[in-house]
């Protein structure tokens, strides 16, 4: 199964990424990620995709800074080393970059470099029970035909 697949398996709202500018306040993407009910978005410069950052980030900053990260900015918290993924790509090799590299989310480009939606861990483990449950399927389709 290929990352396109999962992509469309989220319907049309797969297509729409939740996105913030590197300006925005820490307090105002506090607001988006429960107005979007995620735990990360992309930020983007523009189109382009300059980091992402996530409710462990704000988790961290508050950590460190206490209640004066509210006033901070995304850049200031972002993770700017971006790992992405291509709709061509694997289902298991985004599983493997995911689990290796401790990532919960991660943008997906299509061919130009453009955004073009974002897979969680969540997608990937829906789209091997889906796989999983086919396999059964088939399975048991073929022990009852013999």
């Amino acid at each position: 199964m290929r990352i396109a697949d999962v992509l469309r398996g989220k319907g049309a709202g797969g297509a729409v990424v939740a996105a913030v500018d590197p300006g925005t306040t820490v307090e105002g993407l506090i607001a988006e990620l429960a107005r979007h009910n995620v735990g990360a978005l992309v930020v983007l410069d523009g189109d382009r995709v300059v980091g992402i950052v996530s409710e462990r980030d704000v988790v961290r900053g508050l950590e460190r800074s206490g209640s004066a990260l509210l006033a901070t900015t995304v850049a200031d918290i972002m993770t700017a080393d971006v790992r992405t993924c291509l709709p061509t790509d694997s289902v298991d090799s985004l599983a493997a970059t995911m689990t290796e590299r401790r990532i919960r989310h991660l943008p997906v480009l299509d061919e130009h470099g453009a955004l073009a939606g974002i897979v969680s861990i969540g997608d990937v483990v829906k789209s091997h029970i889906s796989q999983l449950e086919a396999d059964r399927d088939q399975l048991q389709s073929y022990i009852s035909q013999g």
